[in-house]
């Protein structure tokens, strides 16, 4: 499975990013893919490879590039509940700084990175991303109507912006949305909320919670790590890409 580090030219600089895609001399169907927020490490790299074996270009930037090159914080092997804390930390005022602003414009530059690259197709594209990346995914889908057709969000704060920053959010989408809520993170009632503001914003969509799960469920090298969960969420984006994407 061919990778690249790549650097990817933006309004602020430049943002590093790793890349994996299939070794067939063809152009494959992009897809952005959001790190967590502990950034592009083993476990990223592995998704993205395990995603390029379906036939996709996957892309996933340092979301916090402005701040120096991944891993922009250092982070153990194993992320467990006696070194979350410290992590945390660290990683919190690079969160703050992440403006919607910013993800807006990093987005633009991703975007068009993405599709230039001699391995990855024109367009449509996918955008991924999972707890943090979940939110950015959806802001990049709702910016590029034209251009993302499928946005899967797993673990992510998609409500994080309030309801009516959510109303906005949904009101310029048009990509088909899948988003995997951890149990822990997301109430009965607060899923009825929010599928319900996807009903009125006419998006397709399935929203659904993961059972006995808890944040951070897709990444092995947590504590939050449920196998199950994990295969799941195989299981839902790679049919929704392949709904939406060509792979030719």
């Amino acid at each position: 499975m061919p990778t690249k580090m790549l650097h990817i030219p933006t309004a602020d600089g430049q943002a590093d990013a790793f890349a994996a895609f299939p070794d067939r001399g063809e152009r494959h169907p992009g897809v952005l893919m959001y790190a967590d927020g502990f950034g592009i490490r083993p476990v990223l790299r592995e998704m993205a490879r395990e995603l390029a074996g379906h036939g996709y270009y996957v892309l996933v930037p340092n979301l916090f590039y402005r701040h120096g090159t991944a891993p922009v914080i250092e982070v153990p092997e194993h992320i467990g509940e006696e070194a979350r804390p410290a992590v945390l930390a660290q990683l919190m005022p690079l969160i703050e700084a992440h403006t919607a602003e910013r993800v807006l414009r990093d987005a633009d530059a991703y975007l068009r990175f993405l599709t230039t690259q001699p391995e990855a197709g024109a367009g449509p594209v996918a955008v991924t991303g999972y707890c943090i990346g979940g939110l950015l995914a959806m802001r990049t889908a709702a910016a590029h109507p034209g251009q993302v057709a499928a946005v899967a969000a797993f673990h992510g704060p998609v409500g994080a912006d309030g309801p009516d920053g959510l109303h906005r959010l949904l009101s310029t989408l048009t990509a088909q949305v899948y988003l995997g809520h951890a149990e822990t993170d997301m109430t009965p009632e607060a899923l009825g909320e929010l599928n319900q503001a996807l009903d009125a914003a006419g998006v397709g969509y399935t929203s659904e919670i993961y059972p006995g799960t808890v944040h951070g469920f897709t990444m092995s090298d947590t504590d939050a790590f449920n196998p199950a969960a994990l295969q799941r969420h195989w299981d839902r984006l790679l049919p929704l890409l392949g709904r939406t994407l060509a792979t030719g």
